[in-house]
């Protein structure tokens, strides 16, 4: 019975990989053709962002979007108060998050930093996205340009079943008469969703509890 229960995990194992593998690709395919990223570089980021939305449990495509916004791609970008790589990380607010870090500007490096830093805004605001975007940007509108843009990178970051999970339910929708509206929304949808609320204070109050300037990425 063990050695039936061991298979079943290993081949579970086995589906899962198969199923990141093929999602990765998807998402390197299309960095390559939308962003003109070589295939080795688009390969590196599609495994990086794939393995950082894993960790902190993020949608790939909420990451895409916000280093699409930060740095198109490009791991040497700079910015202010020393903005570094993909995801426009400030060294000298989160020197805790990189005291193994030797190269800010390497994709694998700068996209788990990154990741890290959002996650934790996300902790801070008791799970509360739309909170923790506006602390990484520093406004509601980078919250807004974030969850908008999040949108274009959905159709390759999802996994293909999310996907046809997400068209049943739009077919679903479809037949329901207006009165009676379909109150399901698609998996990673709710992820991107920022509600239209102003950001005065609350930003402040997220960042503050992190001991970071609402800024600080």
């Amino acid at each position: 019975m063990s050695r039936l229960l061991c298979l079943i995990v290993l081949s579970l194992g086995l589906i899962q990989t198969a199923a990141a593998d093929e999602n990765t690709d998807r998402m390197s395919a299309y960095l390559t053709h939308k962003f003109g990223l070589a295939k080795e570089k688009a390969q590196k980021i599609s495994d990086a962002v794939q393995s950082a939305a894993s960790k902190y449990s993020l949608p790939p495509a909420l990451l895409l979007a916000i280093i699409s916004i930060e740095s198109r791609f490009k791991e040497k970008a700079r910015g202010a108060n020393g903005a570094t790589g993909l995801m426009q990380v400030v060294p000298g607010a989160h020197r805790g998050l990189l005291r193994n870090v030797k190269d800010l500007t390497e994709p694998t490096a700068n996209i788990e930093v990154g990741s890290a830093i959002l996650y934790g805004y996300m902790r801070s605001a008791n799970g509360d996205m739309n909170a923790a975007l506006r602390s990484y940007g520093g406004s509601q509108a980078y919250a807004q340009k974030v969850s908008l843009r999040a949108g274009d990178f959905a159709a390759v970051a999802a996994p293909q079943d999310a996907l046809q999970q997400a068209d049943a339910q739009a077919g679903a929708c479809s037949a329901q008469s207006v009165s009676d509206r379909c109150a399901a929304l698609d998996s990673w949808a709710d992820a991107f969703t920022v509600p239209a609320v102003g950001a005065a204070g609350k930003n402040g109050a997220v960042a503050s509890s992190m001991g970071l300037p609402p800024t600080s990425r």
